[in-house]
């Protein structure tokens, strides 16, 4: 208890203490106080000027500057991007955070990992991490790792580690079709992604599924100076090959490409295009993605590009046409939609009142943007069904973990943070209008978690003032009277609509709201600093002037009918399933897209509620990408829109640090006599003692029910200090308490190994007495070490005989044990054994029984399996069992004739060809005779006084064992086989015998002989 140990870190060296309950050492949370000076403190929750902006910043500086990029608020990750690969994500830094309480160890991405999956496990409820941050802050990043820590720290088998390389797959192939390179972070996502991972009941990952938000559409057709279009485009140039380029009609250079060329940007040095390519080729075959669906993807990307490229004239008339026939022909045959009808949807738009339909011809603007609109439309629904898709192949697939009882979720939210831009348009407008909702979200659970901790732990619940900022989601979201209402309304409004008409419907409905201001509304200085065309919000993170210009419009997202009715006949399957034909029937208008954000929006509150959050903050530290750069004023403006100095202020409204009497008992009972070196009472008096005898005053700390909280940071600190300068008194109490201890064990072995020897000799020298003390242990030993060896050992086979020589002492209990093992084994053979094999078996017993030892020729009979015929597949008279060629020999003269003999379960017959010749019934049968020799020759016996039955059969078989075999044991004759050395006697007809006699020769005959026997020449076996 106690150990002080000296960790090197890469900030420098650290002095440390800490053994938990269990006994192991810890690297805790408080450790890095004594550095604090240089290092800061690693949770803000420490900081003494918690109010003080600057102080805040300071300490993320500190830390930064040593690379330290991690910093607690309470339990709230804030993650400031380094620009460098830093050595802190390996598999061993991994195992260093799993299973460790959350405070223990240095913060860490890891560390809210493996917090949010054991609070999963154990609690048995739904939980979510939520990651925000402006763009290039490092969101994806961190999700990134998230995942990487479930797919290498959870169990696994072979269908969840290819569940796990689906879900880290998922991942390029989303980059390349959803993020861009932006003034601001060159891999930005362009999208909002809410991933569900769902565990079993042994926590293993069995299932995913992943809802996207607001894809930045416009960026297909538009891109600010410095800025590019979706990754996958340039992607596709750069990396695919020669032949896949002439087939897409597509060329090398990306400024060949209307919508590639706006941003003047087609290439950046820290984007290798050509080897992204490869990683998302390689990636979509793992997701579950086929040949054909890949190319039909990229004939529709392709077709976005040479899309932007077809262009328009206008007539003397003002009519719009088509002035580049290339690209519509290239274009029938990427989207496989028909020509014609493409080209009069392009340039005309259908309108339907009161019932009838009218085709009317765009100008020239209307033209561009139906195009610019079809192209956002065939982009971002093609998205949705690659989403959709990815959801296929992560989804479960096994019906047993659908139980709500069996599995449990963890969901990640890597969603864009507050925007504030020179120029903020509806997208910005969005995405804030997010950030409000998710900030509201996180007040409302913080200030829930923190009183039901207070509540649990019996201490005064003291009310927290911080700014409510539902005032500002109301002005938002409110029915009727809220901005997105608003903007719906002027959508549908019948006549002319224009953005600056919504501006005035703005100005009207919500003038003198406290959070809106407008030019008009606005007072002299104000005015100055806004454009006639924008309104001013004042959000929780500070004020944003948003531009009305292209509101309607993108909130309209309308897409001409025609266009629709040319797309939902594609061949192209992705865009028959993206454009349904149901759409283009259903008169009903689809919802704004503001509203379907919101209303999306809400779901996604639903589902955050309903689960335990966890936060990840991320900051990024310059606009230059630049390691160990930290520019203070960008830094401030994210903590301010990130509302982290709001997060702090909630956090440390009641006590700035809390800890389990258990933890706070075992780091500090050096610092007082009573309860060093252990306290043997209840912990919350062992506390209490130690913090009367430390000084505190009643309101510096409160005692719960099993947790001290302690309200200020400097009794913290001033406890650590004391507690730094014990350590060399400590460590000099404990060392001695060691050295003794060792010595004292090192004793204890002597004393044991000498008792031990002595035992032993005395076994030995009474090991032929009765069992007693003297002997008992060398007894004892001999059995164990005969029953070890014998583990080690035993017999593998039934026909493996070996076995261990026992000593005196334990034959009887070898004998005993080799008779069970043997049992063991041939229940485990006849287990094994299938029908067909022992049907073999049963058999080969039978010819065992009958012919070993007795006929020369059963040696070679044992290795070669019984057929269950010998005969060919001609139709038989009967249905035999078992057929086979013989020879038979008439009684009168021995003349040999070719036979079949048939056997089926109640009798056998003797055919010649299809006739039968003669039949054996079973029970008729005498007995069965065969010579001791190596010769084929068989009798079948037959009563001579049944007329309905001939005399005896004399047969020949090349494979009389098996035959004769199979006969006895139909005919249930085993015993009556007969094996006669010399000759063999058989009934010629009534009265009458003949005579088989049976000599060795140099060659096997079968000849008449003196006194009209039949003589057999057998030629000798070999028997080696």
């Amino acid at each position: 208890r106690g150990i002080s140990e000296n960790f090197t870190l890469p900030t420098g060296t650290y002095f440390l203490s800490e053994v938990d309950i269990e006994g192991r050492v810890r690297l805790v949370m408080e450790s890095a106080l004594t550095a604090r000076d240089r290092v800061g403190v690693q949770d803000f929750v420490l900081l003494e000027n918690y109010n003080s902006e600057a102080a805040f910043i300071e300490n993320l500086r500190r830390r930064f500057k040593e690379n330290l990029i991690y910093t607690y608020i309470g339990s709230v990750l804030v993650s400031v991007n380094p620009y460098k690969e830093l050595e802190i994500y390996s598999k061993q830094q991994m195992e260093r955070y799993r299973g460790v309480s959350f405070y223990e160890i240095s913060p860490h991405i890891y560390a809210v990992s493996d917090n949010t999956y054991r609070a999963m496990r154990t609690e048995r409820k739904d939980q979510c991490i939520l990651i925000s941050g402006e763009s290039g802050a490092g969101k994806t990043e961190a999700s990134k790792k998230i995942l990487l820590y479930y797919a290498v720290t959870c169990p696994m088998n072979d269908h969840m580690a290819a569940l796990g390389d689906r879900l880290l797959q998922s991942n390029p192939v989303l980059e390349a079709f959803g993020n861009a390179k932006t003034l601001r972070n060159d891999n930005s996502s362009r999208f909002g992604k809410y991933m569900d991972v769902q565990f079993d009941f042994r926590g293993a990952p069995v299932g995913g599924h992943i809802l996207n938000y607001l894809l930045e559409k416009s960026r297909v057709v538009h891109q600010n100076h410095g800025e590019r279009n979706f990754h996958i485009f340039y992607q596709l140039l750069e990396g695919g090959d020669e032949d896949l380029l002439n087939t897409l009609d597509l060329e090398r250079n990306p400024q060949n490409y209307q919508y590639l060329v706006k941003g003047n940007c087609p290439r950046v040095s820290s984007i290798s295009d050509k080897n992204n390519w490869k990683v998302v080729m390689k990636a979509l075959p793992v997701i579950g993605f086929t040949e054909e669906e890949v190319q039909k993807l990229l004939n529709i990307i392709a077709g976005v590009l040479h899309l932007g490229n077809t262009q328009f004239g206008e007539g003397e008339e003002g009519e719009t046409y088509i002035t580049t026939e290339t690209q519509i022909t290239k274009l029938v045959k990427l989207l496989g939609v028909d020509g014609s009808a493409l080209r009069e949807a392009l340039t005309h738009k259908k309108l339907t009142a009161k019932g009838e339909e009218m085709i009317s011809p765009l100008n020239f603007e209307q033209a561009i943007s139906a195009r610019d609109a079809l192209a956002k439309a065939v982009y971002g629904r093609t998205f949705t069904w690659l989403v959709e898709k990815i959801n296929q192949s992560l989804a479960l697939k096994d019906e047993i973990y659908h139980s709500n009882k069996g599995s449990s979720v963890i969901g990640l939210l890597d969603i864009y943070g507050f925007e504030v831009l020179q120029h903020n348009s509806f997208e910005q407008f969005c995405i804030n209008y997010c950030n409000e909702k998710l900030q509201q979200l996180f007040i409302e659970l913080t200030l829930r978690s923190e009183q039901e901790e207070y509540e649990t732990e019996g201490i005064a619940w003291e009310t927290v003032q911080y700014f409510d900022n539902k005032i500002i989601c109301d002005l938002i979201e409110e029915k009727h009277k809220g901005i997105i209402s608003i903007l719906d309304e002027e959508c549908l409004r019948p006549g002319e609509t224009c953005d600056v008409s919504f501006l005035e419907k703005l100005e009207d409905t919500l003038g003198g709201h406290p959070h809106f201001v407008t030019h008009k509304l606005a007072n002299g200085k104000t005015r100055r600093v806004m454009s006639r065309e924008e309104f001013r919000l004042l959000h929780y993170a500070g004020e944003v002037n948003y531009n009305v210009n292209g509101f309607l419009d993108k909130n309209n997202d309308l897409l001409n009918r025609n266009l629709k009715e040319v797309m939902c006949q594609s061949d192209n399957q992705i865009l028959s399933r993206c454009f349904r034909r149901e759409e283009v029937m259903d008169q009903k208008r689809p919802e704004m897209a503001a509203t379907q954000f919101k209303n999306s929006l809400m779901k996604l509150m639903e589902i955050l509620m309903s689960k335990e959050p966890s936060y990840v903050r991320c900051i990024k530290p310059n606009d230059a990408k630049q390691p160990g750069r930290f520019d203070e004023v960008l830094v401030r403006h994210q903590v301010k829109y990130l509302g982290l100095m709001e997060n702090l202020r909630v956090r440390r409204a009641g006590f700035a640090y809390r800890r389990r009497f258990e933890a706070f008992l075992q780091r500090y009972k050096p610092l007082c006599p009573e309860t060093w070196p252990n306290w043997h009472g209840r912990l919350v008096d062992g506390v209490s003692t130690l913090v009367n005898h430390l000084g505190y005053k009643p309101e510096e700390y409160k005692l719960g029910r099993s947790k001290i909280f302690i309200r200020f940071p400097k009794t913290l600190f001033t406890t650590e200090d004391a507690l730094e300068a014990k350590k060399p008194e400590i460590v000099i109490v404990i060392q001695s308490g060691w050295r003794g201890m060792k010595a004292r064990r090192r004793a204890k072995r002597r004393r044991q190994a000498a008792e031990l020897i002595r035992r032993f000799i005395k076994g030995f020298i009474y090991r032929h007495e009765e069992y007693c003390p003297e002997n008992e242990y060398f007894l004892d030993h001999v059995r164990y070490s005969f029953l070890k060896n014998l583990r080690k050992n035993l017999p593998k086979s039934v026909l493996d005989k070996s076995w261990p020589t026992p000593p005196p002492l334990v034959v009887e209990a070898s004998e005993h044990l080799r008779t069970l093992h043997m049992r063991n084994m041939v229940v485990k053979y006849c287990r094994r054994v299938q029908p067909e094999w022992k049907k073999q078996m049963v058999q080969k017993v039978v010819a065992s029984e009958i012919f070993k030892d007795q006929k020369d020729n059963y040696p070679q009979s044992v290795g070669r399996l019984f057929l269950d015929s010998r005969l060919g597949t001609n139709v038989r008279p009967c249905a035999p069992q078992y057929g086979a060629s013989v020879t038979k020999y008439d009684r009168r003269g021995f003349k040999p004739r070719p036979r079949q003999l048939l056997l089926t379960n109640t009798f056998a017959v003797l055919v010649d060809r299809t006739k039968i010749k003669q039949r054996i019934d079973y029970t008729a049968l005498r007995g069965i005779s065969v010579s001791s020799l190596s010769d084929g020759m068989f009798v079948l016996h037959m009563p001579s006084e049944d007329s309905k039955q001939k005399a005896d059969a004399v047969l020949q078989c090349d494979h009389v064992i098996e035959l004769v075999t199979k006969l006895a044991m139909m005919a249930g004759k085993i015993d009556y086989v007969n094996i006669s050395p010399g000759s063999i006697r058989f009934t010629v007809a009534r009265g009458k015998e003949g005579i088989i006699d049976f000599v060795r020769g140099s060659e096997m005959k079968v000849t008449k002989g003196k006194r009209g026997h039949l003589l057999v020449t057998v030629p000798r076996t070999n028997t080696t």
